[in-house]
């Protein structure tokens, strides 16, 4: 992408990007839409993305050449994060089929780039009733929640994703207070009868 240096709205897509683009949307047919038997469960490995899809509210972003660090990458996101806010307000009809992906094609295989920014920007999207997931073909070292030996993250692409919380989320924020205590602002009335029991973090003293 080439982006005009004195006006950041002023851009034209290169054909990598179309084809980054494609190979993105391709990924997200053909695995996220669909089951996978290593999956543990019935259903598309990710049960949002087809409304997304087909609702016109999945959107892509392709950041230009390598980025140098970890902060690069998170100041990217945390502009995306806010344009996010105002695209898809929670109230708003269909808003947790919102979702925008930031891709990094150019990362050179750094992947801990990736789960580094995942890692540190999470807490802070979940007190705004959001979610980022990092992905990457590594893939990151997260067990599926219903096949520990399955690791579901994985794309051809290295990005990472945000979208709204939803009640379902329980079981990614248990491990941390802050998380757990923010995701309970939302949820708290309505957690899925099938999580009531998921264990609660705790802090030692």
């Amino acid at each position: 992408m080439i982006v005009h240096p004195l006006d950041p709205a002023l851009s034209l897509l290169e054909v990598s990007d179309v084809d980054v683009a494609g190979t993105i949307v391709d990924w997200a047919r053909q695995y996220l839409c669909r089951p996978h038997p290593e999956l543990g469960r019935k259903g598309p490995t990710c049960p949002y993305t087809q409304p997304s899809l087909d609702k016109g509210r999945f959107y892509v972003s392709i950041f230009a050449g390598p980025p140098a660090t970890v902060d690069e990458i998170i100041r990217r996101v945390e502009a995306y994060r806010d344009w996010f806010l105002e695209l898809a307000p929670r109230e708003r009809h269909a808003a947790q089929f919102t979702t925008i992906l930031v891709a990094f094609p150019e990362l050179g295989g750094r992947t801990e780039l990736i789960d580094e920014a995942q890692r540190r920007l999470k807490t802070g999207y979940v007190e705004l009733g959001l979610m980022i997931g990092e992905f990457h073909d590594g893939p990151p070292d997260k067990a599926g929640l219903w096949n520990a030996d399955f690791r579901p993250l994985a794309s051809p692409v290295p990005l990472l994703a945000i979208r709204h919380m939803v009640p379902t989320d329980l079981p990614f924020l248990r491990d941390d207070q802050g998380q757990l205590s923010a995701y309970q602002r939302y949820f708290g009335h309505r957690v899925p009868s099938h999580l009531r029991e998921t264990p609660t973090a705790v802090t030692s003293d």
